[in-house]
């Protein structure tokens, strides 16, 4: 197959980046490792900032977004027992969020590249990157039983964390920044009414997250020991450690039931520095990972699509400026958010070993935030996402 770009990963980042690339002239093909099922059935966020609203709009995905989706118009933290901090975005930035679940997004993103006829190659195995700082680059699969290969102008690493992009990138050239956080969220899905509104909450108990992915699709988390398991956690434990540690007007309003989905996830922040390598190209989880307290990894994978088929729109159309500075353009919005999410997970959660200090920190931060409007604008309107 011969291709301007070869699209590593068929998640959103890469398939949103094929679409986009078809739409302004670019060819590509995306190759994927799992099947399209699988892809599909894997549950992640669910939160959308509204400039990633406004590009998904702008490639004619609105429709089913508006009207499924739930506008969230603010957010709330419980804090010291029953204290509620109340943070309105559009009040304080301007703009609201969008609940909507990336499997719906990942789903209107199949059937749009679909209709356009583009190549998602899916269940490919033994992918390799060759000549990634040459003249020649190309891509190795097998798929079908065949070996087959990509002969390409630029190659765009969309393949997550575990793929083989972020690998491609020698150690001498690129700078791995990690954080680890001692504890993980479980999470679970229900076929229940949400609350209103999205709450986290800080208790002495450890941290919870109610949200929200339909008027009749709750998510919800706890904070917990990394050693925990599934198992650990029957939905009756579950539902008693959530309300309790909600601000207790709160906890009456929410509606239990069975579990329909439960998983424990880490949570960690990472950045691969530089972002580019020759021909190749990182985008999404493939570059960098958020703990999702912020609500910003679908989001920063969005953005990064928007600044790399721009940049390769323009060097098709004769600047290869944008190419050449798309890893320092595309971190600063990176870090931004790595650091927001960063300081969002250390505001709500409790640390192993922390002292009664730490604690008090901690809950001068949340009052502060309820003293100054200025301080909720500053939160608000980076929880909601700058512009591009």
């Amino acid at each position: 197959m011969k291709t301007q770009v070869a699209i590593i990963g068929a998640g959103p980042a890469g398939t949103l980046l094929s679409l986009i690339l078809h739409q302004r002239g670019v060819s590509s093909v995306v190759i994927e490792r799992q099947s399209k099922h699988y892809v599909l059935d894997r549950v992640r966020a669910g939160v959308l900032e509204w400039t990633s609203v406004e590009l998904l709009e702008s490639i004619g995905m609105g429709q089913r977004l508006h009207a499924e989706g739930h506008r969230h118009d603010r957010v709330k933290i419980g804090w010291g027992g029953n204290e509620i901090l109340d943070i309105e975005f559009e009040k304080l930035a301007g703009r609201p969020m969008m609940a909507y679940g990336q499997t719906k997004i990942q789903e209107d993103l199949y059937a749009a590249v679909d209709h356009e006829g583009l190549d998602i190659v899916f269940e490919s195995s033994d992918v390799e990157l060759h000549d990634v700082t040459g003249d020649s680059p190309y891509v190795t699969f097998t798929a079908g039983g065949e070996s087959q290969r990509i002969d390409c102008d630029y190659i765009a690493g969309c393949d997550g964390q575990h793929g083989v992009s972020r690998t491609a990138i020698p150690d001498h050239v690129k700078t791995d920044y990690e954080r680890a956080y001692p504890f993980g969220w479980l999470g679970i899905l229900s076929e229940t009414p949400p609350l209103p509104h999205l709450l986290y909450a800080n208790n002495e108990r450890g941290f919870a997250l109610c949200s929200e992915r339909n008027p009749m699709l709750s998510r919800y988390y706890v904070q917990c020991p990394l050693d925990d398991t599934v198992k650990d956690w029957s939905d009756d434990r579950f539902w008693s450690e959530l309300t309790a540690r909600l601000p207790d007007d709160q906890a009456a309003q929410v509606v239990t039931g069975p579990s329909i989905e439960k998983s424990i996830a880490p949570l960690r922040s990472q950045v691969i520095e530089p972002m580019q390598y020759g021909n190749l190209f990182l985008a999404g989880d493939a570059a960098h990972i958020v703990p999702p307290t912020g609500a910003k990894g679908l989001n920063l994978a969005i953005a990064d699509v928007h600044y790399l088929s721009g940049a390769f729109v323009a060097r098709y159309g004769g600047d290869a400026t944008k190419l050449e500075a798309y890893s320092e353009t595309a971190l600063r919005r990176v870090w931004s958010s790595v650091r927001f999410s960063w300081w969002m997970t250390v505001l709500l959660h409790r640390f192993p070993d922390e002292s009664p200090f730490d604690q008090r920190m901690r809950e001068e931060d949340l009052a502060y935030l309820t003293r100054s409007e200025t301080a909720r604008a500053s939160v608000a309107q980076q929880y909601v996402g700058l512009d591009y």
